[in-house]
Parts: structure tokens; C-alpha cells; sequence
């Protein structure tokens, strides 16, 4: 097995789905939410994937700026902040900006230094990802940007990876697929990817049928791991 192509989940793993609660908690004129921030961010990501779920179980599938809003606007509530139009505005202007992990341009860069082909894999629209790499400034090191549009579904379903062997022509152990969702790793594991599990939040592993092959705190030694295949 030589790994030869370097696939990543976008939201999360590349870029921080914080960054956009973080940063308009820090204006003025924000005080009430720099109170709740955090917890609007928690739940914001956790209704996003939970949406995503359920749209894939019941056939239901629309694009993810879709789920994105209808979890911001559960997350809102929760937190009492649902009365402020203007702060939701925000929010979701924001997402469209997210900043990349510190450790990312370099990671991935190291790994086109070795001749390795990257890409994203993401239940992320294509308009969505766009902006997120246009804004963290990292399409120079990426070969493909792969949406689950393109099969109108979200992920963990098998057809989302098979994406990867149709834009690359590679077989399956030829893909190290990185991932900061447990669950996601652990599903393309068992599709046939070598896996990473990025465990930012030390969080035990995931009780499914495929666990993960590798797990790090974060990017920075992909291409060591690459490497060492």
C-alpha cells in the first residue's frame, strides 16, 4: 500500500466552525452573546451534523447552507438570542469566512512537496467551500474540492467516498482520508480508507463497526504519518 492521495473533511477538520461565534463575540456591542458564544457554537456544529443524519435516513436531502441555518437557528434559541435578526445575519455572514487552522497551509503544503494529490470531502455546498478556501487562501494546495452535491446525500453514506475514486482513479488503500468526526473516520474506514481521526477535544472513539487507524490532536504531522505508510 503507498498512499497517493490526501483527502480531508472540510468543516472542522481544515477550518475552525468556531471562528465565526468566536469573532462576533469579540465586537462591541456584543456582550449579551460573548456570554452564550460558546455554547451557541457547541450546539450550532452538533445540529448541523445531527440534521445532516436525519435528511440522509429519510431521503429528505437539501444542501448543507440549508442545515446550516436551520441548526444556527436552533442553537439561537436555545441560547434566548433567536429575537436578534441582526446577530443571525452576522453569524451566517461569517461562516462563509471561516479561518483555517493555524497548522493547515503548512500541513498542506508539505504534503504537495511530496507529491502527494489532496482534496476535500465535505457535506459542505460547493458555494460554501468555495468561500472557505478562497478566504483561508489554501486552493493552490488543493487538487479537488468534492461536494456530496454531486450525489444528493449527505455523509456517511458509501457514495459520498466513492467520490474520491472516481475524481482520482485510485483504489481505496491508496487514500488517506483525514477527518476531525470520529463517526466520519470510523465510516471511511470501514468503506476502505487509511483513516485519521483528528481528536482536537480528547474524546473517547466512537462505539461503530470500523474505528479509526490513527488518531492525532491535530494536523501537523500528516505528511510524517504519509511517510511512514
Amino acid at each position: 500500500m503507498v498512499i497517493s492521495v490526501c483527502v480531508f473533511d472540510a468543516y472542522g477538520t481544515l477550518f475552525d466552525v468556531s471562528a465565526a461565534a468566536r469573532e462576533l463575540a469579540g465586537q462591541p456591542g456584543r456582550e449579551g452573546f460573548a456570554e452564550v458564544w460558546a455554547q451557541v457554537a457547541t450546539d450550532w456544529r452538533l445540529k448541523q451534523l445531527q440534521y445532516s443524519w436525519l435528511r440522509a435516513i429519510t431521503g429528505h436531502h437539501c444542501d448543507f447552507w440549508q442545515v446550516t441555518q436551520d441548526g444556527l437557528d436552533w442553537a439561537l434559541e436555545r441560547a434566548g438570542q433567536d429575537h436578534d435578526a441582526s446577530l443571525r445575519e452576522a453569524l451566517l455572514g461569517l461562516y462563509w469566512q471561516l479561518a483555517a487552522f493555524p497548522e493547515v497551509p503548512e500541513m498542506l503544503g508539505g504534503l504537495k512537496g511530496a507529491g502527494l494529490q489532496t482534496a476535500i470531502l465535505s457535506n459542505g455546498s460547493p458555494d460554501m467551500l468555495a468561500g472557505a478556501v478562497d478566504s483561508a487562501g489554501v486552493g493552490d494546495l488543493l487538487d479537488a474540492v468534492l461536494s456530496v452535491e454531486d450525489v444528493g446525500i449527505f455523509k456517511p453514506d458509501a457514495r459520498v467516498y466513492d467520490l474520491v475514486g472516481e475524481r482520482f482513479s485510485c483504489a481505496r488503500d491508496e487514500v488517506l482520508f483525514v477527518s476531525s468526526n470520529g463517526w466520519d473516520a470510523a465510516a471511511a474506514a470501514a468503506y476502505g480508507f487509511v483513516t485519521l481521526w483528528v481528536n482536537r477535544a480528547g474524546e473517547p472513539v466512537d462505539r461503530l463497526p470500523a474505528r479509526p487507524h490513527h488518531v492525532a490532536p491535530d494536523l501537523r504531522n500528516v505528511p510524517h504519518l504519509v511517510a511512514d505508510l
